[in-house]
């Protein structure tokens, strides 16, 4: 039996390394693809990116840039996947708002190369588009569905919401197996330090260790549906194995503040933390009454998504997918990593 074939756009990130691993699990030949660095960004795919000139490699590295329309096409008409996993992103919010082009770039227009290439190469090519909880940004109803609107409050959030809706438009315009799945907040030991989950489990790690004093961050007050990203990529799959092209919401249902995060972290390292003040000038202070958490200005969004609660009955109901993690064993799994790691 012929193997499948895949194609993982923004392969060397967090969900790109798990949805490798387990394609390959399910004996697919992985294809992924990787901007020209001037610094090898590959650390988290190192582990099965082994002799690049192996005659039986199931996993092959190509240079290409999804802001690019003629590596994308020329990828794709080389390749010749069965399935196209466009998990390629500049993935930070904040990061958006002083980047709003090049985000838009990337993370709008992106999907549309992808999708103009399917039309032109083949249009039997499975596609599935990561979108994004930010998308519903000032929720208009609580939990978030499939059918619940989108108001993005961000650059990022703005671009997702036109990737959804071009897919959608490609999908009955020109009749693909294009879907989208909506992911919420998901989380690993993979994921980068600049996102707050890890920043913060990798500071009070350091903090325990005593290799840092104290961490900053904006608003601790903001709430979220955090799931764990091998669950999710699971989920990718499964939506693109269904019989038919479908939108889902991929989620927990539980939610917590950033808060409440940190104070999970930090009981799981055995270090004592009170709060004291309010808002901006909020605390995080240690059992020897060190200040080790502080809240500052220049890490607060121009405009904030309070609250994100997700609900996947739809995906439960079709795909046969729930999350295997919960909160505790998420952070678990993050501290473990942190204190196997050299930082």
């Amino acid at each position: 039996m012929k193997k499948k074939i895949a194609l993982i756009f923004g392969v060397t990130g967090q969900d790109g390394a798990y949805l490798s691993k387990f394609l390959l699990k399910k004996n697919y030949i992985v294809h992924g693809i990787k901007r020209r660095n001037s610094t090898l960004n590959t650390y988290r795919i190192d582990d099965i990116y082994s002799d690049p000139f192996s005659k039986k490699k199931n996993f092959i590295l190509h240079y290409g840039d999804i802001s690019d329309s003629l590596s994308v096409f020329n990828i794709i008409k080389k390749v010749k996947p069965d399935e196209i996993y466009n998990l390629a992103a500049q993935s930070h919010v904040a990061v958006s708002f002083n980047l709003p082009e090049y985000t838009t770039n990337v993370d709008a227009l992106g999907t549309l190369r992808i999708l103009e290439a399917i039309v032109q190469l083949n249009k039997k090519i499975k596609f599935y588009q990561a979108g994004s909880s930010e998308m519903f940004g000032k929720v208009i109803e609580t939990p978030q569905t499939e059918k619940t609107p989108f108001y993005p409050r961000s650059p990022y959030g703005v671009a997702k919401v036109y990737s959804h809706w071009i897919t959608v438009n490609y999908r009955e315009s020109h009749n693909l197996f294009a879907c989208n799945g909506i992911l919420f907040n998901h989380e690993s030991p993979l994921r980068g330090e600049t996102f707050v989950t890890k920043k913060v489990v990798r500071a009070l790690c350091r903090i325990k260790q005593k290799k840092q004093k104290k961490l900053f961050l904006g608003n601790i007050y903001s709430k979220r549906d955090w799931g764990h990203a091998a669950d999710y990529v699971q989920a990718m799959w499964k939506i693109l194995q269904y019989k038919k092209p479908e939108d889902f919401v991929i989620c927990t249902g539980k939610q917590y503040t950033i808060k409440q995060f940190i104070n999970m972290v930090a009981k799981e390292l055995k270090i004592k933390l009170r709060w004291n003040g309010k808002g901006i000038n909020e605390k995080g202070i240690d059992g020897n009454n060190n200040i080790i958490i502080e809240c500052k200005k220049k890490y607060l969004r121009p405009a904030e998504v309070d609250t994100l609660r997700g609900n996947y009955s739809k995906a439960r109901k079709l795909l046969n997918w729930k999350p295997t993690h919960n909160i505790k064993s998420l952070i678990k799994d993050m501290i473990e990593y942190e204190y196997n790691s050299d930082s």
